[in-house]
């Protein structure tokens, strides 16, 4: 994989303050805490609306679609944008389980860049984990005392 450039931390600053900005804070806010469906018919009905919360849903899903976009197609380099967020992991699992009937009522492709982007993201962190994991066991096991051999 090539190495992340300044051009890719620039981008990735960006999304940083596209995040921040008031309107998609209070978005993502609303996201995490009052968005609880049971179903993409509830989804439809209540957030599909033209209403706030319709926009808070689309503006929400929509900014992790058009990160994962980026990401997947190499245009922001996934593991400098991998090691500063979790964001997209908890996103993601808020939606993923409405996702199927979503994409039969509207398209079968609906939300897919985001998903692909957090399965990756998903697979980093394990590998990420378990190469901390190994070092550490590793330290201890170069630093632990080793018995001693009793004088016969």
């Amino acid at each position: 994989m090539r190495k992340p450039t300044h051009a890719d931390a620039e981008l990735l600053l960006h999304l940083y303050e596209i995040r921040r900005e008031p309107e998609l804070r209070q978005a993502r806010a609303w996201f995490m805490s009052e968005f609880k469906p049971v179903s993409w018919a509830d989804i439809k009905s209540r957030w599909l609306s033209h209403g706030e919360e319709d926009r808070h849903f689309r503006m929400t899903v929509s900014y992790w679609e058009m990160v994962g976009t980026m990401v997947n197609r190499g245009v922001l380099h996934p593991e400098l944008f991998f090691d500063h967020t979790g964001e997209d992991i908890v996103t993601w699992n808020r939606c993923k389980g409405l996702i199927a009937d979503a994409r039969a009522d509207m398209r079968p492709n609906y939300l897919h860049q985001f998903e692909t982007m957090v399965a990756a993201h998903e697979a980093f962190r394990a590998r990420g984990i378990a190469a901390y994991q190994a070092t550490q066991r590793k330290a201890a096991a170069t630093a632990a005392p080793r018995p001693r051999k009793r004088a016969r």
